[in-house]
């Protein structure tokens, strides 16, 4: 019985955000009162992802937000859409995710800036996006008024399932499908 790969299952697991090595050295460090080198938690969170990529278990062990989280495997999706959907009044309306597309693109942005770009009144949506923890006051931007900045916080990272801002799509991966009425074939 692997005692190191146990207590790290046990760790990820019980961990509401993804659990950095960093994280899991020090809590180990403590409970076994010496230190636990970096490279067996690495090996040892390896033969947890190992186990868990086995058919019997419907959730595997992932590397996102900057650590590593027990997620469901895709071939659950249909079940846990239903579900999601189901409790659909938790997710982002468009104008808190055009908001909140704008504020990780262009971070950090204040406010002001925002609105220039939609075009309209962003209060309630960035404020719902300040209490669901998206995104996070960055500091005062050096301009008339001192207007608040804003940018992405680390639940934007495993809210999306990635480890950093650059992995974000850019531009060129979205596909050039605007409207193309009345356009001869080579000019699209």
């Amino acid at each position: 019985m692997d005692f190191l790969q146990n207590h790290i299952e046990a760790l990820v697991f019980c961990s509401p955000s993804p659990s950095k090595i960093a994280d899991l050295k020090a809590c180990l460090s403590e409970m076994f009162n010496a230190e636990v080198p970096e490279e067996d938690i690495i090996a040892a969170l390896q033969r947890v992802e190992e186990k868990f990529q086995s058919e019997e278990f419907s959730f595997q062990l992932n590397k996102s937000g900057g650590g590593y989280q027990f997620l469901t495997k895709p071939a659950y999706q249909t079940s846990i859409g239903i579900m999601l959907k189901q409790q659909s009044k938790k997710r982002l309306s468009i104008s808190a995710m055009e908001t909140l597309s704008i504020i990780a693109y262009k971070q950090p942005i204040s406010k002001p800036e925002v609105e220039n770009i939609r075009g309209v009144n962003c209060d309630y949506a960035i404020q719902k996006l300040l209490d669901k923890g998206l995104i996070e006051i960055q500091g005062k931007a050096e301009t008339i008024g001192r207007p608040m900045l804003y940018g992405t916080s680390p639940k934007f990272m495993e809210y999306f399932g990635i480890n950093d801002i650059s992995e974000l799509p850019t531009p060129k991966d979205f596909s050039n499908e605007v409207n193309t009425i009345g356009e001869s074939p080579e000019n699209q």
